[in-house]
């Protein structure tokens, strides 16, 4: 597309007020009212959560915790929750947002990718969703250790085993993180990155905005204000995080039990299927390769997700601008390829609840693992096969179907007694299913 022909598109597009349609822009669109839940909770929860580690007892509130030494910051969150009026509806609805956010950008970039639709120009566009998808996984992180309850504290402590276990930059790490020796500073230091990570959000998300855009429409609008609405209703209804029941945290004490929020499920899955005892002494230093090998795994993973766009011009050697979207079949290998992302990340995130599976199914966890290592390695596989077999299938049914017509469904017999179907033409400007 030459360039005048391109600036006169955009100049229509302003001018009829258009905008991205599709279900790419219905998730962006959930994701943002998410987002802006998110935002408006979390001020108000800055007027009463303190971010300080200081011991205090509790004299009054509630009466399970009476005269039981606590940080300020766990003190402040029972009490925004069981004293202030609406406290505990503000802060359900902030973590039910914050649950319901990462999905809906996973979904917004599984269906980005399976039609096409990051290529030139989009490019960058791409790149910045998936920088913003990872900001929201670290401002959902820290936020799950800012309550500083016995839950959160056990999470705190498999990253900081996590760091140690980082060569050469490992004992830094963990010690930047805490300030010191565990668990020291390390909530008034996630409540910086829990400040912080939003903030670059707002700036990637307005990088992002499409050009030209004229503003929500009233569909827009509509779906902003019911995904509120529904987050706003969880928060009401369901119980989630109830602090007061888990207690403090306690650097000698590990909650029993404890699972992390759904969206890094992944990664301790990937923690949880390597073999124990997996290391290698190099140089006088012994390298735990139990945690490199998945953080090395998982770091390549995301990688590649960001780097797609490039990665598959440069594999196809197609450079064109691409403003209609693909369907799936019609690229089979880049549909094979989600799909055996899908399935590694489906396989990871499954392995973080590995103890859960093996209690509710009544069998042994290590047979859950040893189950989940074949699925991480022979899943991609399949998933890859078989979808590509499947779109080639239905692009050669689709061709049949163009050239010799569409089955109708009535039988006729020929003079020699024989049977055939009747085949009606298939219009030109007809969609396939």
């Amino acid at each position: 597309m030459t360039a005048p022909s391109r600036r006169a598109r955009l100049v229509r597009r302003l001018r009829s007020g258009s905008r991205p349609t599709g279900w790419a822009a219905v998730w962006g669109t959930v994701a943002a009212a998410c987002f802006g839940v998110l935002l408006l909770t979390g001020l108000l929860l800055m007027l009463v959560y303190e971010p300080s580690v200081e011991p205090v007892v509790r004299r009054d509130g509630y009466a399970g915790l009476r005269g039981v030494t606590t940080s300020r910051a766990y003190a402040s969150t029972v009490h925004l929750s069981l004293d202030v009026p609406g406290g505990l509806l503000v802060r359900q609805a902030h973590h039910w947002a914050a649950l319901l956010l990462p999905a809906a950008l996973l979904l917004q970039l599984a269906t980005t990718f399976f039609r096409g639709t990051f290529r030139r120009p989009e490019r960058r566009r791409w790149v910045l969703l998936v920088a913003v998808l990872l900001l929201v996984l670290a401002s959902g992180w820290s936020g799950y250790a800012l309550p500083d309850d016995s839950l959160s504290g056990t999470g705190l402590r498999i990253v900081q085993g996590t760091a140690l276990a980082i060569p050469l930059v490992g004992t830094w790490l963990a010690q930047t993180l805490s300030g010191g020796e565990f668990p020291g500073r390390i909530v008034e230091n996630l409540y910086v990155v829990h400040l912080v990570a939003p903030l670059l959000v707002v700036v990637l998300a307005a990088l992002r905005r499409p050009r030209p855009w004229s503003g929500p429409g009233p569909t827009t609008l509509g779906l902003a204000f019911v995904t509120a609405g529904v987050v706003t209703l969880m928060a009401g209804t369901l119980t989630i995080a109830p602090v007061w029941r888990y207690g403090p945290s306690s650097p000698g004490e590990a909650y029993a039990g404890s699972q992390p929020d759904w969206y890094t499920a992944f990664l301790d899955g990937a923690l949880r299927l390597v073999p124990p005892g997996w290391e290698v002494d190099l140089a006088g230093r012994t390298l735990t390769l139990a945690v490199l090998v998945p953080l090395v795994a998982v770091g390549l993973f995301v990688g590649l997700l960001a780097l797609w766009p490039f990665v598959e011009e440069r594999l196809t050697g197609d450079r064109a601008d691409h403003p209609v979207a693909d369907r799936p079949r019609d690229v089979p290998a880049r549909t094979a390829v989600g799909a055996a992302g899908v399935t590694l990340y489906g396989a990871l995130w499954l392995a973080g609840s590995a103890d859960v599976l093996a209690t509710e199914l009544h069998v042994s966890l290590e047979g859950v693992i040893r189950a989940l290592r074949v699925v991480v390695l022979v899943g991609p596989v399949l998933a890859y096969a078989v979808t590509r077999t499947a779109c080639t299938t239905l692009r050669t049914a689709e061709r049949e179907r163009r050239a010799h017509g569409a089955e109708s469904g009535l039988v006729v017999r020929s003079p020699s007694g024989g049977y055939s179907e009747l085949h009606a033409p298939v219009p030109a400007g007809s969609k396939e299913l």
